[in-house]
This record gives structure tokens, C-alpha cells and sequence, in this order.
């Protein structure tokens, strides 16, 4: 263990500091604008255009690689992100502030694929699991920190900007420092949409609603602590205990998904969700002590719905296809992310704080309806499921390249950016088939 994290400290090192600085400045933005009674749509949009840059960046990530190479391609996009957290001091048009936000994404998108690059390449078969785990850790660490960071900062002036800043520079020291080689250059393989949607539908329609719910949180979550009287200090903890029971839950909650049917537990997770919610609406005001119970509760169900519908989604994936699985996958959940926030900000500001929680009862019920045993029928179940649960941190702030040291996945064998044969095609048949219960050197192929 401490081998493994030896040997790509560098790379877990700058993407702890990265998240550090990433999970600070969303918060403190949502904190700040909602202080100087900025619309809830306009937190969300700023939140929610920052993940559209995070989702569609990749392309333009992967040119800019391959033009100018990784460490060049990190420094650039290090200093563009570190800029367009300074310009907020200078400039107060939230117009500008959009554009910036998703530009923040697209090089924000970059620079994980260049330390998730870094950690394919170097990674043996056999380490796969291991050093996914670990980027999961340093990951959620990271993000946990960022929140928790905040409490350092009374006031919200440009000082969390600065810091937030700082630790955006200081997440290039590790990368420009490394004495690592520079992974292979890849091109981004076709997505071929089409049978992923015919054979997984379930599982994607989980995925985008927890996009939606999580999208949401980190949007709109700060925004509802605050207008229930908390401290900036307390709305810091309120979202980062929430992110660490999220995190620590998905390793007792995968010793359930390898042992009952996976669809049952997302439908129970859907259903309690939609229940904790409820009081919350605003019929009630809470003391400080509960609110972080509840936080950490939601905490514990709404994180572990991706790794849930990934799961059930491998279930029912042949093994020489997960690559492409797992950017479909991304993808939808992050297309979740953009919406959540600029729905749950028009509810606020059109009914009270309180909707946020309206919002997320309601996303939870859709997949009460949509997610049914009755709907299963084992019809696409790969040779190999029920597949190992595998616990992840929130993924929209990453890229799917990492998705190659995800165990279940064979890169050496996979064929997911080749067409797919009409009788293959065929015989996914509609959503009513995805199914699925619960129990080298080669050339990565990243289909982003």
C-alpha cells in the first residue's frame, strides 16, 4: 500500500491540491453571491456551466495533449484556471464570470486528464484496482478539504480567492517536478451511443438523475445553509461531512450491492431519499446539530448512486466494451450536473430555499418509478456479472480516462471504439432488457 502511494505521490499530490482549490471556490462562490442577494439562477448557472465545460472540454483537452504534450498542456491549463479565479476580484459582471467559469472547466477537464493519463500508463494490469482506489481517496480528500477550508475564512472577501489561487499554482510544482515519462499520446475513439442506450437504459437514466441531485448539492446546497442561518464556517462543514459520509459509505454499501439484487438497493435508496427530504421542505426550521445529521445521511445516499448505477451498468456491458461504458456513463452524468443546478435555482427563487429539497424528493422519485425489478429480465447479463461493486468519488470533477484502471475493465482487450455488429445490436433489445442482479502494456483506448 504505501508502495503504491510512493510511487505516484506526485500525481495523487496534485490532485489533492486541486480538488483543495476546486472545492473551495464552488462553495464560496455559491456563499458569496447568495450574500449579496444574487438570484439562485444565477448561482446555478454559474455552477452548472462549469460542469457543461467539464463534460464537452475533453475534446479540446486532448488536442491541446497532443499538440503540445502533457506537462505543457497541465501548465497552460494550471494557469488558466488559477487566472480565472484571480479575475473574480477584479471583475464583478457575472456575464463575464459565465464565460469564465467555462472556460475554468474546459481547462479544469485537462489537467485531470493529464495526471489520470499519467496513472494509466504506468499502471500494471495487477496495480489497476489499487492505484483507482487511491485517486478515489485523494480525490474526495481533496474536495472534503476544499470545503472544510473555507471555515479558515470568516469573511468573504478575495481571501478565499487567493487561496483557492494558491493552491491551484501549487498543483503544478508536483507535475513540472516529476521525474515520470510522458505517457503515450492517445486519440479519442467514437462513442457509439447508441448501443449503450439500447442496452443500459436503467442504468443511465440513474446516472443522470444523480447527476442532477449532485449537480444540485453543490450548487445549491451552500445557498439553502446559509438561508437557514448558518455561519459560512457551518455551511462548510454542513457540505464537507456530507462529501466524507458519501465517500466512507460506499465500502459497506458495496458489501450489500455484491450480495442482494442491485436494482432492489438503488429503488431503496431512491425511496429513502425521497422520504428524508421531506422534511426539509421548509415546514420546519432546524437546529445546527441536525442539519449536519441530515447532511450526513443525504451524504451517504446521494454519493453512492453512481457507483450503484455503474455497477449495475457492468452487469450487463460485455467486458471488451466497459471503456466506452464508462465516458457514456460520465457523460450522462454530467449532462445530470449541468441541469440539476439551474433547475433547483429557479425553483429557490421562485418558491423558497426550502424547494431545493422539493427538487431532490422529486429526482429521487423518478427513480422510484423508472427503477423496477419488474423491468429486469437478465436478458444483456455479461459473462462475468454479478461484477465487483467498486466504490468512486464524485466524478464530475475528473475525466473518464481514469475509467481504464476501473478493475472491471479489460483496456487490453477493448473493442469499444470499433462499430458494433448488427446482431450484437439487435439483440440488446429495448430498456426493458437491462438486467442484472448483484453479486500489460497494451494500448489504452480512451473513448472521450
Amino acid at each position: 500500500m504505501v508502495q503504491t502511494v510512493a510511487a505516484f505521490s506526485s500525481l495523487y499530490l496534485a490532485t489533492l491540491l486541486l480538488l483543495v482549490g476546486s472545492g473551495l471556490f464552488n462553495t464560496y462562490l455559491g456563499l458569496r453571491l447568495t450574500a449579496q442577494n444574487v438570484s439562485e439562477v444565477w448561482v446555478g448557472g454559474l455552477i452548472a456551466i462549469y460542469y457543461l465545460g467539464l463534460v464537452f472540454g475533453a475534446r479540446i483537452g486532448h488536442k491541446v495533449i497532443i499538440r503540445v504534450g502533457h506537462i505543457r498542456a497541465y501548465a497552460a491549463t494550471a494557469a488558466i484556471v488559477t487566472v480565472t479565479m484571480l479575475a473574480l476580484v477584479l471583475l464583478d459582471n457575472l456575464w463575464i464570470w459565465l464565460g469564465f467559469r467555462f472556460l475554468a472547466g474546459i481547462a479544469m477537464v485537462t489537467q485531470f486528464m493529464v495526471l489520470e493519463s499519467w496513472l494509466n500508463e504506468q499502471t500494471e494490469n495487477h496495480q489497476r484496482g489499487r492505484v483507482f482506489a487511491f485517486y478515489m481517496v485523494f480525490s474526495s480528500v481533496g474536495t472534503v478539504l476544499g470545503q472544510l477550508s473555507l471555515s479558515m475564512f470568516p469573511q468573504l472577501n478575495y481571501e478565499p480567492l487567493v487561496f483557492a489561487a494558491v493552491c491551484s499554482a501549487l498543483c503544478l510544482v508536483p507535475v513540472a517536478l516529476t521525474r515520470r515519462l510522458h505517457p503515450a499520446l492517445q486519440m479519442p475513439a467514437p462513442l457509439h451511443a447508441k448501443y449503450y442506450v439500447a442496452r443500459v437504459p436503467i442504468s443511465l437514466t440513474v446516472l443522470f438523475v444523480a447527476g442532477l441531485i449532485i449537480g444540485a448539492f453543490y450548487g445549491l446546497a451552500p445557498v439553502y445553509a446559509l438561508k437557514q442561518g448558518l455561519t459560512n464556517s457551518q455551511v462548510a462543514v454542513f457540505l464537507a461531512v456530507s462529501v466524507a459520509t458519501g465517500v466512507f459509505a460506499q465500502w459497506p454499501l458495496g458489501w450489500l450491492a455484491d450480495r442482494m439484487p442491485r436494482v432492489g438497493l438503488i429503488r431503496i435508496n431512491a425511496m429513502v431519499l425521497a422520504a428524508l427530504a421531506i422534511p426539509l421542505w421548509g415546514w420546519w426550521t432546524f437546529p445546527y446539530w441536525a442539519l449536519l445529521v441530515f447532511s450526513c445521511a443525504f451524504g451517504i445516499l446521494q454519493f453512492t448512486l453512481y457507483p450503484l448505477g455503474a455497477a449495475f451498468a457492468n452487469d450487463n456491458v460485455d467486458p471488451d466494451r466497459r471503456v466506452g461504458l464508462s465516458a457514456i456513463l460520465y457523460m450522462v452524468y454530467g449532462l445530470g450536473a449541468c441541469a440539476g443546478p439551474l433547475i433547483a435555482g429557479y425553483l429557490m427563487r421562485e418558491l423558497h430555499p426550502g424547494t431545493y429539497f422539493v427538487f431532490v424528493s422529486v429526482c429521487a422519485l423518478v427513480l422510484v418509478a423508472s427503477v423496477r425489478p419488474q423491468r429486469v429480465t437478465g436478458a444483456n447479463l455479461s459473462e462475468d456479472a454479478p461484477t465487483q461493486f467498486v466504490p468512486m468519488g464524485d466524478s464530475l470533477e475528473s475525466s473518464n480516462v481514469v475509467a481504464v484502471l476501473d478493475p472491471r475493465v479489460h483496456p487490453e482487450s477493448d473493442v469499444s471504439h470499433q462499430p458494433v455488429d448488427p446482431p450484437e445490436e439487435s439483440s440488446a433489445g429495448d430498456e426493458n432488457h437491462d438486467g442484472g442482479n448483484g453479486q500489460d502494456d497494451a494500448k489504452r483506448v480512451d473513448p472521450a
